[in-house]
């Protein structure tokens, strides 16, 4: 009889531990992760990596250069035009969380989609706009979104849809330069690069032709 209690009570705590395993995994598969990666040119990456690092879903923001035909370009010869290449961010996100059409609904929000010439203070070729798609998919869901926002603003944008390229990080002084308390030299004197973001930000007009572009459809005008 002693024993079978015994069997009993160990019968018993293994169901226990059983469900509460199983109540444990439960948030886990509630959520199960969908990492992809998208890259996005909106002229200067600092303000894009900038909007979208504290995006919900989002999980990295990694500022760099694509679409050129010169491998490992550095941002002198970017800019200087001589590679082909576009300033882009590489975001990495949870599609369970921020699907591809809604990253794409905020990035269109984050730039000005009707500019060929550049973005903002930023003209030539280096800074136009751009969507990289990976695939059938990708290309529609960026066709559906540039549509959705020339009805929006009622004229036509000229941001281009073009086709996954290689994509190269900028060095370590470009990545999170909004945030870094590293001091750099200016034309206004030694500022903390975040300082100097945010000067270069204002100067640059970005967050005022936002509003006057898309009133409160953008959420990142400053």
């Amino acid at each position: 009889m002693r024993r079978k209690s015994r069997i009993d009570l160990i019968k018993t705590l293994c169901l226990s531990l059983a469900i509460g395993g199983a109540l444990l995994l439960q948030p886990m598969r509630a959520h199960a992760a969908d990492i992809r990666t998208a890259v996005l040119a909106g002229g200067c990456f600092w303000c894009v990596e900038a909007d979208f690092e504290p995006v919900d879903g989002v999980i990295d923001v990694v500022s760099g250069f694509a679409g050129g035909t010169v491998p490992n370009p550095d941002y002198r010869a970017v800019v200087a035009g001589g590679t082909g290449h576009l300033e882009v961010v590489e975001i990495t996100y949870d599609a369970e969380i921020l699907p591809y059409d809604r990253l794409l609904h905020l990035f269109l929000r984050a730039i000005d989609p009707t500019d060929a010439q550049g973005q903002f203070c930023d003209r030539g070729p280096s800074y136009a706009s751009a969507i990289f798609v990976q695939n059938a998919t990708e290309r529609r869901a960026a066709r559906a979104a540039l549509d959705a926002a020339a009805a929006t603003l009622g004229r036509p944008v000229v941001t281009v849809l073009r086709d996954a390229a290689p994509f190269y990080p900028a060095d370590a002084y470009h990545q999170d330069y909004y945030l870094s308390n590293d001091v750099i030299l200016t034309r206004f004197g030694p500022r903390r690069k975040s300082v100097a973001y945010t000067m270069y930000r204002d100067a640059c007009g970005r967050d005022d032709r936002l509003r006057a572009l898309w009133g409160a459809e953008t959420p990142f005008a400053k």
